[in-house]
C-alpha cells in the first residue's frame, strides 16, 4: 500500500529549530516524528512511502533510507509552497489511482487502525473532537457521513477536526478534485487546500466517511512536542541505571549519551552523544551532541550541537547555539 506524507512545511513555529532541521525531524521520545509516524504506517501494510519534500527535505530522505530499508522510498519536491492540496497533487502520477494513505508529516497518532483502511468509503477521515476547532479544518456529520469541511473556520461549525490521517479508496476522484482546485486557482487563505478537495468529492455524491482517532498529538509547537514527548515517554518500561546520578522514569536516555552527577526526569528525552553534567533537567528534551552543564532546566527544547551552562530557566535553544550564565 501507498501513503503519501508530505513533510515539506517550514516550521516557522518551531523556530529556532527548524532552521537547520526539518519538523518531521524533530525528536520525541527518542525518534524523529518521522519515525513514529512509519513506526505506525508498516503495521498497516505500507510497502512505499511517497514523501513530498521542500525545507531540508535531505536530512528526511536520509533518515528514512538509513532506518526503514524495508519501504520503497519515493521522493517529490514541493518547489513553492502552495499548501497541503498542492503538495499531495504532486503525487498524483505515482498514485496512479490505487488506494492510497495520506498522513500528515508533523502528527502522531496511535491506535488500531486497520478499520481506516478496510472501508467501503471513497474517501474514510480520521477525526477527533477538539476545544479550538478554529485551528483545524473541520466536519461536518449527517450520520456516518461527511456532509460538510470547512478549513479552520472563523465561527464555529464543528468540533471535529481532521487530524491528518486518511485513507482515500476513489484517489482518482480526489486528484481530479485537486486538478480543479489548482486549475481554477480556488484557494482558502491564499493556498490549496486538502478540505477543500475533499468537499468537491462530497459536492459530487462522493461516500466521505470520518474514522475516529483518539490518541493523536499535533507536533507542531515546542508546548505540544512536550506534550507528545510526555505522553510517549509514559508508555516506556526500561529505566536505565547511571552511577552517580538520579534518573526519574518516564525517561529516554540514548545509549551514547553521557549523564554526570544529575538529576534526570521524569519526562526527559535524550538523544544520542548528549551530555547533562551537574544538572537538574525535567520535562525536556535534548538534542543530540547537545551539552548541558550546570543547569536547572524544565520546559525546555535543547537543539543538536547546542551548548548551555549555568542556566535556571525555560529555554527554547536551537541547534547549534550556545548560552553560558555567570
Amino acid at each position: 500500500m501507498k501513503a503519501i506524507i508530505p513533510v515539506a512545511g517550514e516550521g516557522s513555529r518551531l523556530r529556532p529549530h527548524t532552521h537547520t532541521t526539518p519538523k518531521a525531524m524533530m525528536h520525541v521520545a527518542g525518534k524523529p516524528i518521522i519515525g513514529h509516524i512509519l513506526d505506525t504506517l508498516i503495521p498497516l501494510g505500507v510497502d512505499q512511502a511517497i514523501l513530498v519534500v521542500g525545507h531540508l527535505g535531505n536530512k528526511i530522505l536520509d533518515f528514512v533510507k538509513n532506518n526503514y530499508p524495508q519501504l520503497e522510498l519515493i521522493s517529490v519536491t514541493q518547489k513553492e509552497r502552495k499548501g497541503l492540496g498542492h503538495a499531495v497533487f504532486l503525487a498524483k502520477d505515482l498514485v496512479a489511482g490505487e488506494p492510497v494513505l495520506i498522513v500528515y508529516g508533523d502528527t502522531i497518532f496511535e491506535g488500531e487502525f486497520s478499520r481506516l483502511i478496510h472501508c467501503e468509503a471513497d474517501a474514510n477521515i480520521g477525526v477527533r473532537e477538539v476545544e479550538d476547532p478554529s485551528r483545524f479544518g473541520v466536519v461536518q456529520m449527517k450520520g456516518k457521513r461527511i456532509v460538510r469541511l470547512v478549513e479552520k473556520p472563523t465561527s464555529f461549525v464543528s468540533n471535529l477536526a481532521i487530524v491528518g490521517l486518511n485513507y482515500i479508496n476513489s484517489s482518482s476522484l480526489l486528484f481530479e478534485c485537486l486538478e480543479e482546485l489548482i486549475s481554477s486557482c480556488i484557494t482558502t487563505k491564499g493556498e490549496y487546500q486538502l478540505t477543500d478537495a475533499f468537499q468537491l468529492m462530497v459536492d459530487r455524491q462522493a461516500r466521505v466517511e470520518a474514522f475516529p482517532v483518539e490518541n493523536w498529538f499535533d507536533c507542531g509547537k515546542p508546548e505540544t512536542i512536550l506534550e507528545t514527548n510526555r505522553y510517549l515517554l509514559e508508555k516506556s518500561v526500561s529505566v536505565p541505571r547511571i552511577e552517580g546520578s538520579v534518573i526519574n522514569p518516564p525517561v529516554f536516555i540514548s545509549g551514547s549519551a553521557k549523564i554526570i552527577s544529575s538529576i534526570v526526569g521524569p519526562y526527559v528525552s535524550i538523544a544520542e552523544k548528549a551530555t547533562v553534567e551537574n544538572s537538574i533537567v525535567r520535562d525536556s528534551i535534548i538534542g543530540e551532541d547537545a551539552k548541558v552543564r550546570q543547569c536547572l532546566l524544565k520546559g525546555s527544547l535543547i537543539g543538536a550541537n547546542a551548548q548551555i551552562k549555568g542556566s535556571a530557566s525555560r529555554v527554547n535553544l536551537g541547534d547549534y547555539s550556545e548560552i553560558e550564565v555567570h
